[in-house]
């Protein structure tokens, strides 16, 4: 296995979300996560690449794996120089759809991770980045505790 703290893929093609998802799906296991945990990580990845390739053509899919107050975790961060979100709070909006997909949005994305931050800008472009933290229950069951 990969033990590297960190990683990034770009992102332009259906491809490059296929390798996305396997990078993700590969790290959230090493991190310790549930079988479920892991497909909500996986899921929401592949809904954020996809977002890029639709809206804005190309960008950058980063990970890390995160330690804080909460434990341990993993951070996925979705960067393109795309048009950016010209409304932030709508595009949040559970069912909010600009039209383009079918996925599940933002919202969505944010509710299989728990925790997402919204950077965009009008024609500069969006930074999304997601955080799951491995639940404390999990963790202890994993290491035998």
């Amino acid at each position: 296995m990969d033990s590297r703290k960190n990683g990034e893929v770009n992102i332009s093609s259906e491809m490059d979300i296929i390798t996305a998802r396997k990078a993700v799906r590969q790290v959230a296991v090493e991190i310790g996560f549930s079988l479920t945990d892991v497909t909500r990580i996986v899921t929401s990845a592949s809904e954020l690449a996809r977002n890029i390739v639709t809206y804005a053509e190309k960008g950058v899919m980063s990970w890390r794996k995160i330690n804080g107050m909460e434990g341990k975790g993993i951070e996925i961060t979705f960067t393109d120089k795309g048009p950016g979100i010209p409304d932030i709070a709508e595009a949040e909006t559970p069912g909010f759809s600009s039209g383009k997909g079918l996925g599940m949005g933002l919202s969505g994305a944010k509710r299989l991770m728990g925790e997402l931050d919204i950077e965009s800008e009008k024609g500069q472009g969006t930074k999304v980045t997601v955080r799951k933290w491995l639940k404390r229950y999990h963790a202890e069951r994993s290491l035998g505790a």
